[in-house]
């Protein structure tokens, strides 16, 4: 039984969606309905749905800017609106699905055979089980906030007040913060940040060098120096009982 949070800041909008997934009952239990972004910014992760459905346009608190808050989140997200202009930033941030108000029966019955399906293929059966392997991050760029899976990230770099993330899909996605502000979100054993600009995923190296702090060659083929006050850290990481 997969657990559902809703979103969505119109009562009405909420209300309607809620019933249509009674239908879906055997497969999928509403934990929780908010009609306010902020309410449920400080709930969500205490109740660690499943998925959420998530309003598009809501006042001070947009969809996409909820999920830049988050920051780092363990749920699918199908994204609810009445606006067909967010089709392909919705398709690109890679939700479960996009569904468009007024809610049609048959492309909600899509939407959750494809979120069980996505489910199914991560070894989720109900609940209760592992959903370390989920962690996602919400990146805001210029074309929107891409949702991608923490196991992708190979490494990020820092350029000045931006940050590079370098996925494991050759996809390259520039954001306006800090690496300081996402050392504190990757803060998953597989990840270590190295020198002063490079975290890097420990899953992804393919070779250590031997040298004053050491070289790491990674997955993609790129060599990262570093830092001698990190190798310590790194070694124990890599070897470490």
């Amino acid at each position: 039984m997969l657990k559902a949070v809703i979103l969505d800041d119109e009562e009405r909008g909420s209300s309607l969606l809620n019933r249509k997934l009674e239908s879906f009952e055997d497969d999928l239990e509403v934990s929780a309905v908010f009609n306010d972004p902020y309410k449920a910014l400080s709930k969500i992760m205490d109740i660690q749905p499943d998925v959420l459905f998530l309003d598009v346009e809501m006042p001070g608190l947009n969809g996409f800017q909820f999920l830049e808050k988050l920051g780092s989140f363990n749920f699918q997200v199908v994204f609810t609106t009445a606006y067909d202009t967010y089709t392909l930033e919705a398709l690109r941030l890679s939700a479960v699905d996009y569904l468009l108000k007024p809610i049609d029966e048959e492309e909600l019955h899509t939407a959750i055979f494809r979120l069980k399906k996505r489910f199914s293929a991560n070894g989720k059966e109900g609940k209760g089980a592992d959903k370390t392997s989920r962690n996602r991050l919400a990146l805001p760029t210029a074309e929107g906030v891409y949702l991608i899976d923490k196991a992708n990230i190979i490494r990020v770099e820092a350029m000045s007040n931006y940050s590079t993330f370098y996925l494991n899909d050759h996809k390259k996605i520039v954001v306006s913060k800090t690496l300081k502000e996402y050392e504190n979100v990757l803060t998953d054993t597989f990840f270590l940040r190295i020198n002063r600009s490079v975290i890097v995923n420990l899953d992804y190296i393919v070779k250590y060098r031997k040298g004053d702090g050491g070289t790491l060659e990674m997955s993609d083929g790129t060599e990262v120096e570093v830092s001698a006050s990190r190798k310590e850290a790194l070694v124990d990481k890599l070897f470490g009982a």
